[in-house]
């Protein structure tokens, strides 16, 4: 779906007029019809307050042009559910919500979150831990949270 029928959906989704999206995010009505007919789409800060109102990431509300991944773990980020948030409840989209938590991350070390993997990923080839660890660590290595 594209911006303008994603946002046109989740407003009626939400029972509210034109008027009163665009109050709740300071522009004018006219704003919201132009972005409902593609003429026009939200500035980021604007974006920023149509996640928040909508629940929704913005990935989701420019109808997830991006792949979103995890930079601390690798974990695609399917679904906006599993999308770390920070304390104030606004997504951040950099992480899952399994290694950031309420601003805080969840993996002090690399060998931290390498125990984790090494520990509780399949091993359905019996691989050796070792080799489970360094092709882990090739993988983390490549992410920005790692870097």
């Amino acid at each position: 779906m594209e911006t303008k029928d994603i946002l046109k959906s989740l407003r009626e989704k939400q029972g509210l007029t034109q008027d009163e999206l665009a109050e709740r995010v300071f522009v004018t009505r006219q704003a919201v019809s132009r972005w409902e007919t593609g003429e026009t789409q939200p500035n980021t800060e604007t974006l920023k307050l149509l996640s928040r109102e909508f629940d929704v990431s913005i990935n989701t509300l420019l109808g997830s042009p991006r792949q979103l991944i995890c930079q601390c773990c690798g974990m695609p980020l399917n679904d906006d559910g599993m999308i770390s948030r920070e304390p104030d409840g606004s997504f951040n989209e950099e992480y899952c919500k399994w290694c950031y938590t309420d601003g805080q991350f969840v993996y002090q070390s690399k060998d931290a979150l390498l125990d984790f993997l090494v520990s509780h990923m399949p091993n359905p080839d019996n691989t050796p831990e070792e080799q489970r660890r360094s092709q882990f660590e090739g993988y983390l290595n490549q992410l920005a949270h790692w870097k």
